[in-house]
């Protein structure tokens, strides 16, 4: 099932159309299914995003739902942060993506959120997206930077 106002609102990402959602709604509050957390979720304009990334890393990257945790608590300096989506290569961490709201401007703010993330994740790549425009980085740890992408790694 689709919402009207709300599916018009949600529904121009930049990303294939034909990925599959489970929709729902009660009491005229939208809920999306994530398949990574087996339950129903309130369909924010970010939680749009972050369905997206799920399915374009199993879909279009190939990499398995049981490697991708999403919503991941992350320590930073001792306060609680959550990593919008984790892909685990080998039980590390290998991709880190920060999801924004397509209204939400990607800003340098945004990839020093998600280096801050890192510090402690040590992830290889990073993807950055408000569903709209998505930027990749290769990390360099030897010379403390990231290095742009066109695209992520598919898994292989």
């Amino acid at each position: 099932m689709i919402f009207s106002a709300i599916a018009v609102k949600l529904a121009s990402l930049n990303f294939p159309e034909n990925y599959q959602f489970r929709l729902k709604q009660t009491d005229e509050i939208p809920f999306i299914f994530c398949s990574i957390r087996k339950k129903w979720l309130l369909l924010t304009p970010e939680e749009w995003v972050r369905q997206h990334i799920v399915q374009y890393l199993v879909e279009e990257k190939h990499y398995s739902k049981s490697a991708i945790n999403t919503e991941v608590i992350v320590q930073i300096n001792g306060m609680k942060k959550r990593a919008d989506v984790i892909v685990f290569k080998k039980e590390k961490p290998f991709i880190i993506v920060e999801c924004k709201a397509p209204s939400i401007q990607i800003t340098q703010e945004t990839f020093d959120q998600i280096a801050r993330y890192n510090l402690e994740l040590n992830a290889d790549f990073l993807m950055v997206t408000n569903g709209l425009n998505h930027y990749y980085c290769q990390m360099d740890f030897k010379n403390q930077r990231y290095n742009f992408l066109q695209e992520l790694p598919d898994n292989s």
